[in-house]
């Protein structure tokens, strides 16, 4: 076995690897870019080496740079995780030469499963079914418009160096062949920088199923039965699940020789996935599956797999690339319970689904156990940036059966708290919680028909969730003023008291929301034991403390709940189990009465680290002066005086990490 190896990828992938190299005991390599400098994966290595700029090109693809590092550092092999090199097989040669091993097939399999078209030549002939289709050499239109017409409509054209959709069109009648076939060549040329295309025969009613497949350098071979990839969008897998449902034995055991035998024909080595797409227009049966490619990587969807098998592909590869046998026989390998998995991005799924960025405000996944596994390679705190792919997590639930898994994927769903950046966290819900998945009805236009109930509107924030939040910002000033005036010398004074006390009155607070586009009051009393929180004409009886992770534990009117709350400015939002709202705080009248009160205390908005102080004890300063440069989320935040007065005390100094609501200076206002 290896002593070392150099994981040439980032994300939860490079700390998926990493996770299975340190149980074995084997030291890992990390490289990063610019961009990921404190990236989870960077921390989880034994060693990190940064590699370049943020983009792709100029760092995860540099391939001679990559070995370059692995030689320096001693790593034997590298692991290429999946994207970026893990199919290059120039990339594959490179490693061989340099006396490295790659973590992955031989260059020649890589090749020879590079090319749709002479992929399916080659499985033909090696006896495994594909599509119907043409997949020749000539390119003349009107031929390839004769041959559709031989198919019968409709039909699919695929760019033949193509994947994750592009260069790929549905055409269902002769009339729009041409233009579609255009379109195609012009995408294939733009992003594969090859315009050639076959064209299948397009399957009304189809499901993605596919084989996860295992070769050794001994001539052994087995498979790891099938996951069922159908919920896509866009051609881009959204939820996945093993075993396949309803899948017949006798279907299960032709798939998985089919696959055995597309690895052998090319002499393949290590983990990979045989795609098939399967006509279920008349359910699933053994002879109406198609070969569609080779993965030559382990896939995204693996850890389904590793959970109704309970094996370790990470280590599986491992072991093979060092030259082991497989661990395991055909007939030593069986299938326990179900899994599902589900990608959690950072997207927005009413605006079509596109990229988000920003930073992960909050990131609380669901306790993980036996049964529920989250693969990540960000924390809370961590951003989302433009440079890479915008996945947050992967989410895996297991159970004894289907039923159960789905139960405990919806309520693992409902238990993640996530807020900073738009994601699919509710589109996923939808899914899970819709009776046509339920029922197993699946096929790859699954998304597209039941969109309208799979994109929910926004959630609209109610009463007991905007009383929520106002019990939060009470909390917040409650924890601050407590520091604060425990560096008074006398803490117990009235003037040290958040509550709004006052001589011949009620103390009382006013908050103002808005949300739903609508301005909302809150007012607050204050009770001996709580607070009373009126909104909308509904009143709370309400008291609370902080619970970890920012987490508030409420009872509102005798009903205990817990709630996270995230403020970031003025925006604020509450999660709860299974609901995340969002609104913003226009006003809050106590801030105002702070600042004239002339408190002066300086604090920090996040923890941080003080890198500037820019004033002394005994200064006289202006309102909106800089006093204190705190560096938190790799951004530098100035913070300035509230109000005209003279600086009194200064509590921290350059280098320091400070906490959240920690008092960073004290200036004493003019009014006094």
């Amino acid at each position: 076995m290896f002593d070392k190896i150099l994981i040439a990828n980032r994300g939860e992938i490079a700390c998926r690897v990493m996770e299975t190299a340190k149980k074995m005991g084997v030291k890992t390599v990390a490289v990063y870019s610019e961009a990921d400098s404190s990236a989870r994966h960077v921390e989880m290595a034994d060693e990190a080496v940064c590699i370049g700029p943020a983009e792709v090109s100029q760092s995860y693809l540099q391939a001679d740079k990559i070995l370059e590092v692995a030689n320096e550092t001693g790593a034997q092999a590298i692991h290429p995780g999946y994207g970026f090199l893990s199919e290059n097989a120039d990339f594959a040669e490179k490693c061989e030469a340099a006396g490295v091993v790659f973590i992955g097939p031989p260059a020649s399999a890589i090749r020879a499963m590079g090319l749709k078209d002479a992929a399916k030549a080659m499985m033909v002939e090696a006896g495994v079914p594909v599509v119907p289709g043409y997949h020749e050499e000539s390119q003349d239109p009107d031929l390839l418009a004769a041959e559709a017409e031989k198919i019968g409509f409709p039909v699919l054209i695929k760019a033949v160096a193509g994947g994750g959709g592009k260069g790929m069109r549905q055409v269902h009648s002769a009339d729009e062949f041409l233009s579609a076939l255009a379109s195609a060549i012009r995408e294939g040329e733009s992003a594969f920088g090859d315009g050639r295309v076959l064209i299948e025969k397009y399957l009304t009613k189809p499901r993605h199923i596919e084989i996860q497949v295992f070769a050794d350098s001994h001539g052994n071979a087995v498979h790891l039965f099938e996951r069922d990839c159908s919920l896509q969008r866009r051609h881009q897998k959204v939820i996945e699940e093993a075993p396949a449902p309803d899948m017949p034995p006798a279907m299960r055991a032709a798939m998985g020789n089919a696959a055995v035998a597309a690895a052998k024909a090319i002499n393949y080595v290590g983990a990979g996935t045989i795609e098939f797409i399967a006509d279920v227009s008349d359910g699933l049966k053994e002879d109406a599956f198609y070969f569609m490619e080779m993965n030559t990587r382990l896939q995204v969807e693996h850890p389904v797999t590793e959970m109704i098998t309970g094996q370790d592909l990470v280590r599986w590869q491992l072991e093979v690339a060092a030259g082991g046998v497989l661990p395991c026989t055909q007939e030593e390998l069986s299938i326990s319970g179900h899994a599902f998995e589900v990608r959690l991005y950072a997207e927005d799924p009413a605006n079509d689904f596109l990229p988000a960025t920003g930073k992960l405000l909050c990131l609380q996944p669901p306790e993980a156990n036996d049964k529920v596994r989250v693969d990540t390679g960000v924390r809370e705190g961590d951003s989302v940036t433009p440079f890479y792919d915008p996945m947050i997590a992967k989410l895996i639930v297991w159970d004894e059966d289907r039923d159960s898994a789905l139960r405990g994927l919806r309520a693992a769903i409902a238990d993640y708290r996530l807020a900073g950046v738009a994601t699919n966290l509710e589109f996923l819900h939808q899914i899970a919680s819709h009776a046509a998945f339920a029922e197993k009805d699946l096929d790859t236009g699954f998304i597209d028909r039941f969109k309208s109930d799979l994109v929910p509107e926004a959630a609209v924030a109610d009463n007991r969730e905007l009383a929520l939040a106002a019990l939060y910002l009470l909390l917040d000033r409650e924890r601050k003023f407590a520091a604060e005036a425990a560096l008074t010398a006398d803490p117990l004074s009235p003037w040290n008291d958040m509550r709004g006390w006052r001589l011949n009155d009620a103390g009382h607070d006013d908050f103002l929301f808005k949300s739903n586009d609508q301005e909302v009051p809150v007012e607050i009393l204050f009770n001996s034991d709580g607070y009373q929180i009126a909104v909308n004409g509904e009143t709370f009886e309400v008291k609370g403390e902080f619970g970890a992770n920012s987490e508030i534990i409420a009872t509102l009117n005798h009903r205990q709940v817990s709630a996270t709350v995230v403020k970031d400015a003025s925006e604020m939002t509450v999660l709860t189990t299974g609901r995340r709202v969002s609104f913003s705080l226009l006003s809050d009248d106590f801030e105002g009465a702070a600042e004239d009160s002339g408190s002066g205390a300086i604090v920090a908005p996040m923890p941080g680290k003080v890198i500037q102080v820019l004033t002394e004890a005994g200064a006289d300063v202006e309102r909106g002066d800089p006093l204190i440069v705190l560096e938190a989320m790799k951004m530098e935040h100035t913070l300035t005086a509230m109000a005209a007065g003279t600086v009194t005390d200064i509590y921290h100094e350059v280098g320091d990490q400070v906490e959240d609501g920690n008092i960073l200076v004290r200036v004493e206002s003019e009014d006094g």
